[in-house]
């Protein structure tokens, strides 16, 4: 059965059965189990367990009964919270207890925040009054209107098993095969989420690239996800179907996208989820409708001081992919063009912070190549398994292990005195109204502005940084708001991540100059402590004001002290970075300098070294007394022969 496949990543399926008093909750189960009525049930059954083979997709169900009695309900909202799908039932020869699922147990279980799929089950269909006849469509319909987690009705009997084993195959079907994900119940039609995986399935299997699925590549599809060809007559009875509901679903190439996505909305409307989700995870998606992680070998342990960078051969896949898509060749992606992009993908990853303000645009909001492949360089080193699924969905086909590259540690790159990186990430400190998100929107070429607002939230500025003979590397800055340093460091191994730290300081003002000072030295403590020390450039703001006084004196009294260079006088105001962001990147080169010290620090370093050379010296001593030793035997061995 096509969903078999669908089903390989459960170990079972939990059902747990509700409802009133005496609706036949016991029965329902018993019958299920032993395929017969039974005649004396306890009123709370033990958990039971149907075997794998019960139903077609092989996945083992166990039934949990429940009492609906006030002294057990603690324990009814716990066994509710663990299911992967609710049974409710109702009596079919009692109307009181169909009206209690709209008075109380539907609005109960959405009290109780239970998100899984709830399957209405009328029991006693034998009993029911004949002279009362009841559409079980006109019932339920405006509950199913109201209670969108209802995925499907039924009615049965335990005394005639009429439809029992139907009603755990359902509840069962919901949890393997779910609707939510892909079908909006309310507007009939597929979800976008899932128009998209579609789509992204269509465009891998469209071969030629002509917009339309042949016979063969539909055979192709076919036997992919459920290894069995599809004879001709088929091919042609299902373009025959197309045809006849969507005009443009089929052209002289064959099925298009147009009909590859009504097909799969059909399936969904005849209540053949299966088949769909079939297809999807076939190609990797989970009930979320993005890739599995089992299927994104993106490096996940390693190191503090390690990082994640795309390989070269990725990075000439996403110029290649700006350029297709780059439409009017003017060198940018309007906002329509990089929505193309992504049009494959489960929803545009850069829409949302961090990533919606964090690289360079051109003044109409079109991305740059260097914006564009610098927000996939912060995604890769905030999140690599979303940047590697992201790449795999907009067309990525090499070995996706290929596609991301772990960092050497940044504490054997101080050893060597050069680092292999070409991502470097920077942390900004410095206090309010200091200049911070000044120099980051300078990063990314805008325009100065004297409007004040406080950075909250996360802030990032990504771009690519030209350097001295023609090289480019990547630049992140994030700013840690003031407010924020204290959480920062407390994690030990915070500037582990880090290439380099910033501090930036307004220099027409004594107090900022000395806040940032502080903030120098926890950082420098904390990277002594940690053995986690960054490169330390002070940045010396709003140059065009008039410094306070002794401004140069206290700077260069503190940086020599603590061994770091002189603080770089910056105006954004005035466009005059003075090189700032290309020194950054040297720093971040020249991992073993710059990295400043506490008095503490020197201390504890000269002692170590007092410690190392005290080990040596006793070790050379002990050498050479051994040494004496072995000499004098053998001439006392000489001697007396």
């Amino acid at each position: 059965m096509p969903g078999g496949s669908a089903a390989a990543g459960r170990s079972g399926v939990r059902v747990v059965v509700v409802g009133d008093r005496g609706t036949g909750k016991s029965s329902l189960i018993s019958a299920a189990a032993s395929e017969s009525f039974p005649e004396h049930v306890p009123r709370v059954l033990p958990p039971t367990r149907l075997p794998a083979d019960f139903y077609p997709d092989r996945i083992p169900v166990t039934i949990v009964d429940t009492s609906s009695s006030i002294e057990s309900r603690g324990k009814l909202d716990e066994e509710l919270k663990r299911a992967d799908a609710v049974v409710l039932t109702y009596a079919c020869d009692d109307p009181l207890t169909l009206t209690r699922l709209n008075t109380f147990w539907l609005p109960e279980l959405r009290r109780l925040e239970i998100k899984s799929p709830i399957v209405v089950v009328g029991c006693k269909l034998d009993l029911r009054d004949e002279c009362q006849p009841m559409s079980l469509e006109n019932v339920m319909g405006p509950i199913m209107q109201q209670y969108r987690e209802i995925e499907t009705c039924i009615e049965c009997s335990s005394a005639t098993l009429i439809q029992v084993p139907d009603v755990f195959y359902y509840a069962q079907k919901a949890v393997l095969h779910p609707t939510a994900p892909l079908f909006d119940q309310e507007r009939q039609c597929l979800k976008p989420r899932c128009i998209r995986a579609l789509k992204r399935i269509f465009f891998l299997c469209d071969n030629d690239m002509d917009g339309a699925l042949s016979d063969s590549e539909l055979n192709e599809f076919q036997v992919k996800c459920f290894n069995a060809p599809l004879q001709a007559a088929e091919i042609v009875g299902v373009k025959r179907v197309v045809q006849e509901r969507i005009p443009g679903g089929v052209n002289d190439l064959g099925l298009t996208l147009e009909g590859f996505l009504f097909l799969h909305a059909l399936f969904i409307e005849k209540g053949r989820l299966e088949t769909t989700w079939a297809v999807l995870r076939k190609f990797g998606y989970d009930d979320n409708l993005k890739l599995r992680d089992d299927i994104l070998p993106a490096p996940s342990k390693h190191a503090p001081d390690q990082s994640v960078e795309l390989t070269s051969e990725a990075v000439e896949f996403l110029r290649g992919i700006f350029r297709l898509y780059d439409l009017d060749n003017d060198g940018s992606l309007q906002p329509a063009e990089l929505d193309a992009v992504f049009v494959t993908a489960p929803e545009s990853p850069w829409g949302e912070a961090p990533y919606a303000d964090a690289a360079e645009k051109t003044a109409l909001g079109s991305i740059t190549l260097k914006g564009f492949l610098s927000e996939w360089a912060l995604m890769t080193a905030l999140d690599p398994t979303s940047s590697l699924a992201n790449l795999i969905y907009i067309g990525y086909g090499g070995d996706p292990a290929s596609a991301l590259r772990l960092t050497r540690r940044r504490s054997v790159d101080r050893k060597k005195q050069r680092t292999e990186r070409n991502v470097f990430c920077c942390c900004v400190f410095g206090p309010k109204k200091a200049g911070k998100s000044a120099l980051l929107n300078s990063f990314l070429g805008r325009p100065f502005s004297n409007n004040y607002s406080p950075t909250t939230g996360e802030c990032y500025a990504a771009n690519v940084v030209d350097q001295l003979g023609g090289t480019e590397k990547t630049l992140i800055l994030q700013e840690i708001p003031e407010d924020g340093v204290k959480k920062f460091l407390s994690n030990k191994e915070s500037l582990a991540a880090y290439d380099v730290a910033l501090f930036v300081y307004d220099s027409s003002d004594e107090y900022s100059w000395k806040r940032a000072r502080e903030l120098l030295l926890d950082v420098a403590r904390c990277g002594e402590e940690s053995g986690y020390g960054v490169p330390c450039l002070l940045i010396a703001a709003k140059d065009d004001l008039d410094p306070f006084p002794m401004a140069l004196q206290n700077a260069a009294r503190v940086t020599q002290q603590m061994g770091i260079d002189a603080p770089i006088p910056v105006s954004v105001k005035l466009r005059d970075s003075n090189s700032l962001f290309s020194k950054v990147i040297s720093a971040a080169e020249h991992p073993h300098m710059s990295i400043p010290e506490t008095d503490i620090g020197k201390k504890r370093k000269k002692y170590c070294h007092l410690v190392q050379n005290s080990l040596m010296f006793v070790s050379v001593g002990a050498a050479i007394a051994v040494v004496g030793m072995a000499a004098y035997r053998a001439y006392a061995v000489r001697k007396n022969s």
